[in-house]
C-alpha cells in the first residue's frame, strides 16, 4: 500500500522545516511566501525497530522498511480555491494523498513574517478548512450536475451517487467536513480533500497552544501533536500518528534475501496482506504460515518456532495482526 501524506498550511508556518527534518533533504526554506513553488516529494522510512532485530536473526542481505511519501506543498492563502496565490496548483497536489498534515503556527516570532500579519492558529485553521471546503464544493457541484443528467436516463448508480452528493453538498455548505461520507464510492472517486484524515501539527511549545484550538480540533474529530519544529530533530511521532489515524499496521517477512515491512489496513485478512506483496498473490492465495514477532525472536528463528509449535497455518479468513511475521503460500 502506498501511503502518501500532504503537508499543508499558510506560508511561513513551518511546513518546509518539517519536510526537511522528515526527509533530511535540502528544500528551500525562506522567510517569504511561496518559497516552495513545486511540491517537494520525500520518501520517509517508517521507524520500526523490529526490522533490525529480524535482519540480524535471519542474516538478511537487505532490510526494507515500510515508507511514507510526504508532499510539501506551496503555502495556502485566502482564496486559493478560486486561484489566489498558487491556488488550484496547491489543491490538486494533495488530492491523491491519503491524509493531510496541517501545520499550524502557534509560536510567536516578530522576525518571521506571517501572511495574515498576526499569529492566530485558530484563525489560520479556519482559513485552511474554508479553502478545502470551497474546493470540494466546486468538485461536488460539478459532479452532481452530471449525475442529475444521468439520473434522467434511469441510471440507478447515478441516482445513488446524486443522493450522496446532495448530502455532501449540504454538509460542506454548513461548514462541515465530508469525512462521514468517506466510505461512499463516489466520494472515494472524487478524492475529496475534506474526506481525508486530518492530522494537526501545532508548531510551538505547549504553552503557546490556545485551548480554543484544541477544542476546535476535537470537534473536527482530528488528532494533533504539539512540537517545536525549530528545535526538533526527530519527527517520527508524526508517522506513528498517521498510522493511527489511517488505521494502518505492518506485517513482516524475513529470510536470507531480505527482511521487509509491509503496510496494510487494520482488519485486513491474509489474502489482502498477500496482495500487498504482489497483486497475483491475493487471488492465488492458499495459506499463510504465521508467527508473532516476539515469539519468533524468543524462539531464535523460524525452524525453532516451528519446533515449539508457535508457527500457525492460517487460511483466507485470518485477520492479520500488527507484527505478524508471515510466509505466504500461493498457487
Amino acid at each position: 500500500m502506498k501511503l502518501s501524506i500532504g503537508i499543508v498550511g499558510l506560508p511561513n508556518v513551518g511546513k518546509s522545516t518539517l519536510f526537511t527534518i522528515l526527509t533530511k533533504q535540502n528544500v528551500t526554506v525562506a522567510n517569504y511566501p511561496f518559497a516552495t513553488i513545486d511540491p517537494n516529494v520525500g520518501v520517509v522510512p517508517v521507524p520500526d525497530e523490529r526490522l533490525e532485530v529480524l535482519t540480524t536473526l535471519s542474516s538478511s542481505k537487505k532490510m526494507i522498511p515500510a515508507v511514507v511519501e510526504f508532499y510539501d506543498i506551496a503555502g495556502l492563502v485566502k482564496g486559493a480555491y478560486k486561484g489566489e496565490g498558487l491556488g488550484n496548483q496547491f489543491l490538486a497536489n494533495i488530492r491523491e494523498c491519503k491524509a493531510i498534515v496541517q501545520v499550524l503556527r502557534c509560536f510567536k516570532d516578530a522576525d518571521i513574517i506571517h501572511v495574515e500579519e498576526t499569529t492566530d492558529p485558530v484563525r489560520d485553521l479556519d482559513i485552511i478548512l474554508t479553502e478545502l471546503i470551497f474546493k470540494d464544493l466546486d468538485t461536488v457541484t460539478k459532479r452532481l450536475e452530471k449525475c442529475e443528467k444521468d439520473v434522467r436516463t434511469g441510471d440507478k448508480k447515478a441516482q445513488h451517487d446524486a443522493e450522496v452528493l446532495r448530502a455532501v453538498k449540504t454538509a460542506l455548505e454548513g461548514g462541515n467536513l465530508s469525512k462521514v461520507f468517506a466510505h461512499e464510492s463516489i466520494v472515494k472517486e472524487l478524492s475529496l480533500l475534506t474526506a481525508k484524515e486530518q492530522i494537526f501539527l501545532l508548531n510551538g511549545e505547549e504553552e503557546d497552544v490556545p485551548l480554543e484550538l484544541k477544542e476546535k480540533i476535537a470537534e473536527l474529530g482530528g488528532q494533533y501533536l504539539t512540537m517545536n519544529l525549530g528545535l526538533a530533530d526527530d519527527v517520527s511521532p508524526i508517522i506513528v500518528k498517521a498510522y493511527e489515524a489511517l488505521h494502518l499496521i505492518s506485517f513482516l517477512t524475513t529470510g536470507e534475501d531480505e527482511t521487509r515491512a509491509w503496510t496494510i489496513e487494520r482488519g485486513a485478512k491474509a489474502p489482502e496482506a498477500a496482495g500487498a506483496i504482489h497483486t497475483d498473490f491475493e487471488h492465488k492465495f492458499i495459506r499463510a504460515e504465521v508467527v508473532n514477532y516476539k515469539k519468533l525472536v524468543e524462539a531464535g528463528g523460524w525452524n525453532q518456532a516451528k519446533q515449539k509449535g508457535w508457527l500457525r497455518l492460517e487460511g483466507k479468513e485470518y485477520v492479520v495482526e500488527d507484527g505478524d511475521v508471515m510466509v505466504i503460500r500461493h498457487g
